[in-house]
């Protein structure tokens, strides 16, 4: 069942084995419930968030799949990846629940989470060779995947920052999606470093 994480749903129904029905027939005249009670539009601030993190975790998705299928020999790369989809999960809650007192500090990104991707970061780009021009998304396909990745979330990067215009949004949630857009894009590299998917330059 594809999950909204602003969607009025308990969050222990996203581990319940007994999920919600798919179709609930409320959202047909283009409304829909937060986890605060609030009916807004489905194209408002808040879910056009949420619609950007879910088609990031979808891309992800797709990137670990082909990982899985290429082979590659690198499994705390998919660890990291697998990781990123369940913090994103948390990102899509806290969002949904920016209005909300009570919110438990375990369901939150915290600063650990930050720094996992930037000492992951640095070590891959310690090891890949210097990059000294702009590069094309491409090689392989788990690389191009990675690099849509990056786009997505870059875009995720931008709603939620014009969420943060009419909400109060923690600084940690702008900083973990601006560190992963980084992380994605030199997973790319390091996946096309590891496969020989080769880099294209950007020729002036």
């Amino acid at each position: 069942m594809a999950y909204n994480p602003l969607e009025k749903y308990q969050p222990h129904q996203l581990y319940s084995n007994h999920m919600p029905k798919i179709y609930t027939k409320k959202g047909d005249r283009g409304t829909t419930s937060l986890l605060t009670g609030e009916v807004v539009t489905k194209d408002c601030v808040s879910l056009q968030v949420a619609g950007e993190l879910d088609e990031l975790n979808c891309v992800i998705g797709i990137v670990i799949a082909q990982i899985k299928k290429n082979k590659i020999k690198d499994s705390r790369l998919l660890n990291m990846l697998v990781s990123i989809q369940r913090v994103l999960f948390k990102v899509g809650a806290e969002v949904s629940a920016l209005q909300k007192k009570n919110v438990s500090a375990d369901g939150r990104v915290s600063p650990k989470e930050i720094t996992e991707l930037e000492s992951q970061i640095d070590e891959w780009w310690n090891i890949l060779p210097p990059l000294k021009n702009f590069i094309l998304p491409g090689g392989n396909l788990p690389a191009a995947h990675l690099q849509l990745a990056r786009a997505v979330c870059r875009r995720a990067e931008r709603e939620l920052i014009a969420l943060g215009k009419v909400a109060k949004v923690r600084l940690e949630l702008y900083k973990y999606l601006n560190r992963l857009s980084d992380f994605l894009f030199v997973a790319a590299r390091w996946v096309n470093y590891r496969l020989g998917g080769g880099e294209r330059v950007v020729k002036k």
